[in-house]
């Protein structure tokens, strides 16, 4: 390596800028998409060949470039989306560093053609990779820009190496697309590959035509199974869909978040995301969501990232929780009967509702099971209601009206009336639409852990003094984060103080996490404030503790119930949060419609 300092040539400076802004052909589009939507353009055409080595081309009818601006276009840091370093403040436009055009034409045969409003034709310009350009000549074009990158990466034979499969490189052209054509719906798109469509995609203007395009990219299923969310307070607004967790994913890959119409990949809104899935999710699956987020430009930098993927929010805590509640209290709507897809509206609360059922018809035979659970069970609930004092009666195991099974009303309950059970673990109902099918161990541990998460919430956290301090060490970062949040683990129920300059004591804990490991827990919420600037992780660890509780309290497989009772737990399930759900995520009933069982028996062919 030589030692003396000297000056690139300008190629070789091009060619490095381009590593940063053309990883691959996906890239391209990626960057000719935003400058064309940066354009105004309401629709536009992508045609590629060979997974977009050989040709990139990108049509629009935006604003265009005037014929003396375009050979401007392709110099460096030139732009016209900011202009001083309070533009860079507020960044509102998708692209701004003023490099994508440069970069592409110093890695492939560029010709940029382009015509504005008033002139008589359009006006081309053309590069060949190398540091000069051609002269802009006159060319037949409509008001808009057309780009077309041919032979990429043809002076640059090492960065092909890398480069995968044309399929593979074509599938990461199409996530581009769909990932912009997500965040722009009054936007037409279309993308070709070899002079065969693969996505064609007509301006939404409303809802109905929104949910339309989300079925085309994300799936119809995922569509079905989705809730609408619109909600918005303290200058920060969150709109989306929320998939149920019927259509949750072994990988995170179907979650698409957008900050002010641009899509990122944002760890404090994912993190956020995961957490208010946590109630009704296996722990290896992912949500899928497609959220968008609508904050004042000055509250976000997004210039942050060489490619523009990750944003840096200036209240990151706020943002997190504001995403987590209103995610949560979405999910939380969802019961049985409940719309498909509820709007949260502005001036409802955050704060979940738990459904507590306090009409009390205690049976005889549900009063046995009670008495009849494993000891260690109902020393454990004991002990947690010695903690968490309820201030209403504690309601009965299985609860019901005798009015509710003595008659059908003719506008039925959302799950009907029982009909009798099935080997022992499943309930059987008839309803307006057909046959349910109930789960009954599922869907019991559901409304026992909500009744014992509403009282968890309704009471203050109880804490238990820890006879030997628990300490351990930690760093200068650590040091700092135990001095800053002192507030937040007193608000957890932790008391946590240093005793020097790298020892951390733990003095008080609450007393469902006593017998836990107090070390790292402390150390996870450290983790979580170094990244996150919150946490959740005390309230996710005794929550845990509360749906191991409702696992082993609720009803058992084989255990006989009697319609009062069936009816009991159907009423239960309509009025409790999650209920669709178990604690693990399994489903806890089904619905089986006429027609369904009508196809069954071949019944009307």
């Amino acid at each position: 390596m030589s030692a003396c300092i000297q000056r690139l040539p300008p190629q070789l400076i091009s060619q490095i800028a381009a590593g940063e802004v053309v990883e691959r052909p996906a890239a391209v589009v990626k960057e000719l998409l935003e400058n064309s939507l940066d354009a105004g353009a309401t629709h536009i055409i992508v045609e590629v060949e060979q997974g977009g080595l050989r040709l990139i081309r990108v049509r629009d009818d935006g604003g265009g470039i005037p014929s003396d601006q375009l050979a401007l276009a392709l110099a460096r840091h030139a732009t016209s989306k900011i202009v001083c370093f309070e533009d860079l403040q507020r960044i509102v436009s998708l692209g701004f560093r003023g490099e994508a055009l440069p970069s592409i034409a110093s890695v492939s045969r560029l010709m940029l053609t382009s015509r504005i409003a008033g002139q008589s034709s359009g006006w081309r310009v053309v590069g060949d990779g190398a540091d000069t350009l051609g002269e802009p000549i006159p060319a037949s074009h409509p008001i808009g820009t057309t780009v077309e990158a041919r032979d990429l990466f043809f002076n640059v034979p090492a960065r092909r190496k890398f480069l995968r499969s044309e399929r593979t490189e074509l599938g990461h052209i199409e996530e581009t697309v769909r990932r912009l054509a997500l965040s722009r719906f009054t936007v037409g798109f279309q993308l070709w590959h070899h002079q065969r469509v693969l996505l064609r995609l007509e301006p939404a203007t409303d809802l109905e035509g929104r949910t339309q395009r989300l079925a085309e990219l994300c799936g119809r299923e995922f569509s079905a199974a989705s809730l609408w969310i619109d909600r918005e307070e303290a200058g920060v607004r969150l709109s989306g869909w929320l998939g149920l967790p019927a259509v949750s994913r072994a990988q995170p890959d179907l979650q698409y978040c957008f900050v002010n119409g641009r899509p990122v990949r944002d760890r404090t809104v994912t993190h956020a995301l995961r957490q208010a899935y946590q109630d009704i999710l296996y722990r290896d699956r992912h949500p899928a969501a497609v959220l968008y987020l609508d904050i004042e430009p000055g509250r976000v930098d997004v210039n942050a990232h060489p490619t523009k993927q990750e944003v840096r929010f200036r209240e990151s805590a706020q943002i997190h929780e504001f995403v987590r509640h209103t995610v949560k209290a979405a999910l939380a709507s969802v019961r049985p009967g409940s719309a498909p897809q509820p709007t949260l509206q502005a001036d409802e609360p955050l704060r979940l509702v738990m459904g507590l059922h306090s009409g009390a018809v205690a049976t005889e035979r549900g009063d046995a099971y009670q008495r009849g659970q494993p000891t260690q069970v109902n020393e454990q609930l004991a002990i947690y209601g010695q903690m968490h004092p309820p201030a209403i009666p504690q309601p009965p195991l299985l609860s019901a009206t005798p009015a509710a099974s003595a008659h059908i009303d003719a506008e039925q309950p959302p799950l009907g009336y029982a009909l009798g059970q099935l080997h022992g673990c499943y309930v059987l109902a008839e309803n307006a639409e057909g046959l349910v099918v109930v789960d009954m161990h599922a869907a019991h541990e559901r409304i026992l852990y909500q009744r014992l998460k509403s009282l968890w919430m309704e009471g203050e956290i109880k804490t238990q003094a820890l006879l030997v301090p628990v300490t351990f060490m930690v760093g200068p970062r650590e040091r700092q984060l135990v001095e800053e949040h002192g507030a937040l683990f007193t608000q957890s129920g932790l008391e946590v103080t240093m005793l020097g300059p790298e020892t951390v004591a733990v003095r008080r804990v609450p007393a469902l996490l006593a017998e836990t490991d107090i070390a790292g827990l402390v150390r996870d919420i450290l983790a979580d404030l170094a990244t996150y600037e919150t946490s959740a992780r005390v309230e996710n660890a005794e929550q845990a503790l509360l749906a191991s509780l409702a696992c082993h309290g609720a009803i058992r497989a084989n255990r006989p119930l009697n319609l009062l009772e069936m009816n009991g737990l159907l009423r239960d399930m309509e009025r409790t949060d999650h209920a669709d759900q178990c604690n693990h995520g399994r489903p806890t009933w089904v619905q089986l419609s006429l027609d369904e069982l009508d196809r069954l028996f071949r019944r009307g062919r």
